[in-house]
């Protein structure tokens, strides 16, 4: 652990104008009797005094617990702060930071990285997700093994009624659709992410020289300038040639969103920064993937206004016609809907054949579309 004393981190510019003893310290101590890289776990948190003692507390029961463990206080006003040094984490305030959780994490990484060694790791975890037992050791060997970044596999946690229950069903189809791929993953998720100290180092040099888009102009490790940080930092692995993966070991609890409206944010700042990053790297070997996957989205948009107005047309215009493609196109949707549940057992299968789910189809399909549109017109997205 860093100590038991916040610590308030300097301003983002100019960078690493305070003495960095509490960071160093340690390092120092350990640094005569140390047999590996060290492992430092960083929680950005804004508000969490709910769950951070939780999320501290899974991070010391890990099978291989991390050397220290951070929690990134930013811009909180309740007790964030004391109940993440009261559970044994270091705790350490951004200062001035306006960027959310990139600029928290570009903070924290600023005083951190130069205390540490290339073959060291960082994990960065969301402050309101829990990592099952095993996750750092099983992500330890991915990266052992030449990976530049290794992600987690996340289901939903309790709470939220029915919107809570939607996003776990949506959450264990991810979990499905991953572990068939055998870990392959089009992003690291942000709620929690296993890298190098040198993987790190080389994109923010790589910021700095141009080989990435800058973001800031100040060689952070994370882009501050996009809404979906942990996107775009994928994009920026892959394209220094590093290789992603997210293993059906690394599993963790996330929160839900709690209502539709929080959804419809959450979902909206997502679909809107993933195509920012798709038209922030243009159309290169790596993003062909990115826009095929928008462009099918839009597809599906389309196909399923066809559907819904081909079945509003047939009760109120046209009368009950049964029609073979639509009919299949049924069949396809209930199939798919049951078989991909199924880690969620038979009950939430048998939930599923009734397609009740179409309602959360339909609300992320109408988000996307409005996500489209903002980027077309030009509309300005918010990280909130």
């Amino acid at each position: 652990m860093l100590g038991d004393r916040t610590t308030v981190l300097p301003a983002v510019a100019p960078r690493r104008t305070v003495s960095l003893r509490e960071v160093e310290a340690p390092r120092r101590r350990a640094s005569a009797s140390r047999t590996g890289p060290v492992t430092v776990a960083i929680l950005p948190a804004h508000n969490e005094e709910e769950i951070i003692a939780t999320a501290v507390q899974a991070l010391r029961d890990q099978t291989a617990p991390p050397d220290r463990i951070i929690v990134a206080s930013d811009n909180s006003t309740d007790a964030t702060v004391e109940r993440g040094r009261s559970a044994g984490a270091a705790v350490l305030e951004t200062v001035d930071n306006r960027d959310k959780k990139a600029g928290a994490l570009n903070q924290v990484l600023d005083q951190l990285l130069p205390t540490l060694e290339d073959d060291d790791v960082v994990l960065v975890q969301d402050a309101d997700s829990k990592l099952d037992a095993h996750f750092l050791e099983a992500a330890r060997s991915y990266l052992d093994r030449g990976y530049g970044a290794v992600g987690g596999i996340f289901r939903g946690g309790p709470g939220g009624g029915f919107v809570g229950h939607l996003q776990r069903n949506e959450y264990a189809r991810y979990a499905r659709d991953v572990d068939r791929l055998d870990g392959k993953c089009l992003v690291i998720t942000g709620t929690a992410a296993l890298f190098r100290v040198r993987t790190l180092r080389e994109v923010s040099a790589a910021r700095r020289s141009g080989r990435l888009p800058a973001g800031d102009g100040r060689g952070g490790v994370y882009d501050t300038t996009v809404l979906t940080e942990d996107n775009e930092l994928t994009f920026a692995l892959l394209h220094l040639g590093h290789k992603v993966i997210s293993p059906s070991r690394c599993t963790l609890v996330t929160e839900v969103m709690e209502s539709w409206g929080a959804l419809w944010r959450q979902r909206l700042r997502w679909k809107r920064g993933a195509v920012q990053n798709c038209l922030q790297y243009g159309l290169t070997r790596i993003t062909w993937r990115y826009w095929g996957r928008q462009i099918v989205t839009f597809l599906g948009c389309l196909v399923s206004a066809a559907y819904i107005g081909s079945l509003i047309w047939a009760l109120f215009g046209g009368g009950i016609h049964i029609h073979a493609f639509w009919l299949g196109v049924t069949a396809i949707f209930v199939v798919e809907r049951i078989v991909t549940v199924r880690l969620r057992g038979w009950r939430q299968m048998v939930l599923a054949a009734s397609m009740y789910e179409l309602i959360i189809d339909y609300f992320l399909q109408a988000c996307h579309i409005k996500a489209y549109c903002d980027v077309l017109l030009g509309r300005t997205g918010s990280w909130n």
